[in-house]
């Protein structure tokens, strides 16, 4: 008798779990499926069963850590919230989220780096899918008569510049003790305050020559 779905899920769940264990102990790059099986009592084969391949199971893991965070930007683009608190919250509850895990072992958000530059294709669509909420807070914003004059798709680029060590764990990793909520909230009401298609002097000085 084949196994139940629900029996298939919670193996597949136990083996995601087991995996980001090791992870977090030894670091993705030398990780492979005899290791995983051997943590979790099977052969390679069995593992197969529920992951074909080293690729499949690290997709999945990627699925794992981004779930609690795309619960996040859900919750906060189908909130009541005016745009600008929306768009702070959008990025301060992951950021603060992804700082308590950093404060609790930093070893192991360094590894999660790691793999995730060495397998961004399987982040890749957690960033399009953070870009899309995004820009549904940038559109409301928009029709509020913010970021004047800019297409959604600059206003984004620019937002994401703007808030990068908040929300990529590389740059993160980096600055963390230099980053808070208050400062965040200061960059937010910076871009909702300023940021439109406007050329308020910056651009003018390009025919300056340097000393």
């Amino acid at each position: 008798m084949p196994p139940a779905q629900s029996d298939i899920e919670a193996a597949r769940a136990r083996l995601v779990e087991m995996t980001c264990a090791l992870i977090e102990e030894r670091g993705g790059q030398a990780l492979t499926m005899q290791e995983v099986a051997l943590r979790a009592g099977m052969s390679p084969a069995q593992v197969q069963r529920y992951f074909e391949s080293r690729e499949a199971l690290l997709e999945a893991v990627a699925e794992y850590w981004f779930r609690p965070k795309v619960a996040i930007m859900e919750d906060v683009v189908a909130c009541d919230l005016p745009p600008r608190r929306k768009m702070y919250e959008f990025f301060a509850r992951r950021f603060v989220m992804m700082r308590d895990a950093y404060r609790a072992d930093p070893v192991a958000h360094g590894m999660y780096v790691e793999l995730g530059n060495e397998y961004f294709e399987q982040v890749r669509s957690y960033v399009d899918l953070a870009d899309h909420y995004l820009s549904m807070i940038i559109a409301e914003a928009m029709g509020e008569g913010f970021f004047a004059g800019l297409e959604i798709d600059m206003a984004l680029s620019l937002i994401n510049q703007m808030v990068a060590p908040y929300c990529n764990i590389g740059v993160m990793g980096i600055l963390m003790d230099r980053l808070t909520e208050e400062k965040l909230a200061r960059i937010i009401d910076a871009a909702f305050d300023g940021l439109s298609a406007q050329d308020r002097g910056a651009m003018g000085v390009s025919g300056l020559r340097a000393a």
